[in-house]
């Protein structure tokens, strides 16, 4: 295991914080949303068989390929069908994504979509129709598997290990995001709650909850 991001004293615990080595993507996750990617080096985002952005707003609008569609009017088209976010990348010295653009246009662009169509938008929330509200809080769901994917791309993956007299006592991993919002507050639960379990059942401290990935 490599060496730790963060270490600290809690309590009379040592939480230890890495880098998780196994990650998995969030696009394996039970998302609401579908995002399609074209890049000539990185497979990105959920697979499909889309040669081209236009043949992606042609299949998602209905617009049959004879059909003389600008790529602007495609993508209205589109939007009447589904809640459609452009998702950017940033490609320098490591990748970032976003769904409104990077200031720099030399190692930004757009790479693709994020979408989901309102069918299966009624089917998730179990309504009849997609008001503007609902629209919203799609848009804000999609922008969150982004923020997510983001962070995976970015290597912002991590686990904690909890140690008390140089022993194991849990580990967790696969925590996506800034650690100290995210690994670290749960380790630190973690250990408040041994402690307090320790207070009321003696003898139960060192009982593991997970173990460390080799």
């Amino acid at each position: 295991m490599h060496d730790p991001v963060y270490e600290e004293a809690h309590r009379g615990h040592t939480i230890k914080i890495y880098h998780d080595p196994d990650a998995e993507s969030p696009r394996e996750w039970s998302n609401l949303g579908t995002l399609i990617c074209w890049h000539r080096r990185y497979r990105l985002g959920d697979s499909h068989s889309f040669d081209s952005p236009e043949a992606f707003l042609r299949d998602l609008s209905g617009i049959s390929a004879q059909s003389d569609l600008s790529m602007d009017q495609l993508r209205d088209r589109a939007e009447r069908k589904s809640v459609l976010l452009p998702v950017f990348l940033y490609d320098h010295s490591g990748l970032a994504m976003n769904t409104i653009g990077f200031h720099c246009p030399w190692d930004s662009g757009q790479v693709g979509y994020v979408y989901v169509t309102l069918e299966a938008v009624r089917t998730e929330f179990g309504v009849n129709r997609v008001t503007k509200a609902l629209r919203e809080k799609a848009e804000d769901i999609l922008r969150a598997e982004i923020v997510s994917y983001d962070a995976y791309l970015g290597g912002r993956v991590y686990g904690y290990v909890i140690e008390r007299d140089g022993e194991e006592v849990d580990a967790c991993w696969g925590f996506v995001g800034d650690y100290e919002t995210g690994s670290l507050s749960e380790a630190r639960a973690v250990v408040n709650r041994l402690i307090l379990r320790e207070a009321h059942v003696p003898g139960a401290a060192g009982q593991g909850a997970s173990s460390s990935p080799s």
